[in-house]
């Protein structure tokens, strides 16, 4: 468990001392975060945070937003939410002017795969996806990562697409798409668990950037108006990662039982958990949790540049490749 900084201890030191109406009203700063999605094993720290008391012992009151029809990245820029889970979104919004920086780094590499039925003998490698039906999203994001899987391996590139969403995985077990990208630490545990016999390629293995495919974000002009405010939540939030990654089956129980009505396949969370902790997408090889990379931020984003992917406020292709230094920050996350 990841200990208090020094400035946290001195707070929570000057606060035993303080009448309890005093403490209540130190401890009522209100905090709100965006999820990207229906709740998932990749916001189980910050739930852990907040109901084991972190959030509470940092002297703050963190209200965790259900997902809806307004992307996180969105409620964040526009100060409807002070942080919120984001994905490649970040790079495509905050080229478009948006107001987001990534603060903590909810996984280490990326979890990400294509996928098909195991039994198509003939889908060999990548080039062999060259013509056949893509079950998709939507995003310009999907075209351009699997024309490079698919070129790296040799092929042309070219295949359809179908708009399906989160259909795209019923299509893909009845044979109505060839294939389809999916998470693997979630929609490929629960594959798994059901039977589902399917193959895959990494990203990174057939020249696409390793990334941080989640991350948590907030907006320059939070960060800038509450610094002790943000260093609170992303060092509490860090400590609930933590205790998931040593404590996971404790951590899903909770995660379960905050979340009774959306989470309601024990198995799949408990094993969803335990892949990004063996996995150590939570939490690296190396021991690194929460930590942005700056050499993934550069290379995803370059990539993306490169692809054409980042449109200006107008719409128009970035003609200068960004700063992508300026698309993070590690410095909330303290010692």
């Amino acid at each position: 468990m990841t200990e208090f900084t020094r400035r946290q201890a001195l707070l929570l030191t000057l606060a035993a001392g303080l009448p309890l109406a005093s403490r209540a009203h130190a401890a009522a700063q209100k905090i709100t975060v965006a999820l990207d999605w229906t709740v998932n094993t990749n916001h189980v720290g910050l739930f852990v945070a907040r109901d084991k008391g972190f959030y509470n012992e940092a002297g703050l009151d963190v209200e965790i937003l259900p997902y809806g029809d307004t992307g996180a990245g969105t409620l964040v820029a526009n100060r409807i939410a002070d942080f919120g889970i984001a994905g490649v979104g970040l790079f495509t919004q905050r080229a478009a002017g948006a107001d987001l920086k990534a603060v903590y780094a909810v996984v280490q590499q990326e979890t990400g795969q294509l996928v098909f039925n195991a039994d198509r003998s003939e889908i060999k490698g990548p080039k062999n996806l060259d013509g056949l039906t893509y079950g998709g999203f939507g995003s310009a994001w999907e075209n351009t990562l699997i024309s490079t899987i698919i070129r790296h391996d040799g092929g042309k590139g070219v295949f359809e697409t179908v708009t399906l969403g989160t259909s795209a995985y019923e299509a893909l077990a009845n044979g109505s798409v060839d294939f389809t990208l999916e998470v693997s630490t979630w929609e490929g545990v629960d594959a798994e668990l059901k039977g589902v016999r399917q193959r895959g390629f990494r990203y990174a293995d057939y020249g696409v950037p390793d990334e941080h495919t989640t991350l948590i974000a907030s907006s320059n002009a939070y960060l800038q108006a509450n610094p002790k405010a943000a260093s609170a939540f992303v060092e509490a939030t860090r400590r609930g990662y933590q205790f998931a990654c040593d404590h996971p089956q404790e951590a899903g129980d909770l995660l379960i039982a905050s979340n009774k009505d959306a989470l309601t396949d024990p198995a799949l969370i408990h094993a969803s958990l335990k892949m990004l902790v063996d996995g150590h997408f939570l939490r690296s090889h190396a021991g690194v949790i929460g930590t942005v990379d700056k050499a993934k931020i550069e290379a995803i984003g370059t990539y993306l540049f490169r692809a054409g992917i980042l449109l200006d406020g107008d719409g128009k292709v970035l003609k200068e490749k960004p700063d992508f230094g300026a698309y993070f920050t590690n410095e909330f996350l303290g010692a």
